[in-house]
């Protein structure tokens, strides 16, 4: 899986993720993931991809593959899970225990959370999802791979990508254009702060539109 300094990790927090957003977007590439994935609990999250796909089961099978990847992955990485259902929970309190006990970074899930008040008191670790729901997945969905493509959030999220979250969403920045994307997206946060500065010194909106032509 593609490894990432410290420096490049550092770097994505001080940006937003409307600018990493933008920064993709401006590279010809759709990044953000659906805005029905929201912050559940937690807060900003950085770090490369590892993921799990589920499909729909009569069995009451546990979460094998999930379960595996939490002690598999590196420190520093965001679980993502394919679902594409916010009715059911794929993620919960002891999961998350153990994803901290392994230096996990967070979850983006393609489906829902629960424990989340277990979560929150016990562990502040970050949690991106569709909903908040107590049903279990047993017996809905099970787990099929690890670590292989998955669409999640309408976005084709592979092992290795960059995924940046906070409280506007989350974006999936492709390995190959992580160095890309976090210079254009540093660029516009700087042009942005230079057009905010003019506003509030000119009292115009339309000056700073004017001189930058950014909205």
């Amino acid at each position: 899986m593609t490894a990432y300094t410290a420096e490049t990790i550092e770097a994505f927090r001080n940006l937003t993720t409307a600018s990493v957003s933008d920064g993709l977007q401006s590279l010809g590439v759709h990044g953000y993931l659906s805005s029905e994935i929201r912050l559940q609990v937690g807060s900003k999250v950085v770090g490369p991809a590892v993921t799990v796909r589920e499909e729909p089961t009569d069995l009451a099978e546990p979460p094998t593959h999930a379960l595996e990847l939490i002690d598999a992955a590196d420190p520093g990485s965001v679980v993502v899970i394919a679902v594409g259902e916010s009715n059911v929970a794929v993620w919960g309190g002891l999961m998350t225990a153990g994803a901290v006990a392994n230096g996990l970074a967070g979850a983006v899930l393609d489906a829902g959370v629960r424990d989340v008040e277990e979560i929150r008191r016990d562990f502040g670790f970050t949690v991106f999802a569709r909903a908040t729901t107590p049903a279990t997945t047993v017996g809905r969905f099970r787990t099929v791979s690890a670590n292989e493509p998955v669409t999640c959030g309408g976005v084709v999220v592979t092992p290795g990508d960059l995924i940046v979250g906070d409280s506007d969403g989350v974006v999936a920045v492709p390995a190959a254009l992580v160095e890309q994307t976090l210079a254009a997206a540093t660029e516009i946060e700087e042009r942005e702060k230079a057009q905010t500065k003019l506003i509030l010194e000119a009292g115009s909106f339309a000056a700073g539109l004017e001189k930058y032509g950014r909205i």
